[in-house]
């Protein structure tokens, strides 16, 4: 059995009430990650693939599906540097993400997924200093054909992460109780 990911609630990162457009947005995007760290710290790898009928998400899924997103943003959409593996080889014709993370040990889960966070961060600490949040992606939506500034793009992950981690309290509580 692999050893289960820590995290102390104590240290989750939390937004500032006051303070400039930056630091609200980062504040708030970091609380929701560590929101996520919290949700499956403590279990084990088969704790982490158990579902919550009649969805097939998991813990581990939402882990590393969310590590997914960060390279999707950042690497895909904002740099135009592809996907960071394991992403960059990966079936986007199934859910392969979610399915394959019940392979992963919860410290795999949690590297990949702190990987793409420090990735993340180093783009948004460089987009930052070249032109702020109005900072446009290099790609363009295939929909609408424009580009996305940095503002919406961390506007949408605290989204992405605020929505999942709501899914990780449901099945948190049904894998051991823990509510909060």
């Amino acid at each position: 059995m692999s050893e289960a990911q820590a995290f102390d609630i104590d240290e989750r990162t939390e937004a500032p009430r006051h303070g400039d457009e930056v630091a609200v947005l980062r504040g708030m995007l970091a609380y929701q990650r560590d929101t996520l760290r919290w949700k499956c710290a403590g279990l084990t790898q088969q704790q982490l693939a158990m579902t919550l009928p009649p969805s097939d998400l998991t813990l581990g899924g939402l882990m590393k599906h969310l590590a997914l997103v960060e390279s999707q943003w950042f690497d895909h959409w904002f740099r135009d540097a592809g996907y960071a593996p394991p992403f960059d080889t990966m079936d986007w014709d199934t859910d392969w993400d979610i399915e394959s993370a019940r392979y992963d040990s919860p410290i795999e889960l949690r590297e990949l997924f702190d990987q793409a966070v420090r990735r993340s961060d180093a783009v948004v600490d460089d987009a930052l200093g070249r032109g702020g949040l109005d900072t446009e992606s290099a790609l363009a939506s295939p929909r609408t054909g424009e580009t996305f500034t940095l503002r919406w793009i961390l506007a949408h992950l605290i989204e992405e992460y605020a929505r999942h981690n709501g899914h990780a309290d449901l099945i948190r509580q049904s894998v051991d109780g823990q509510t909060g």
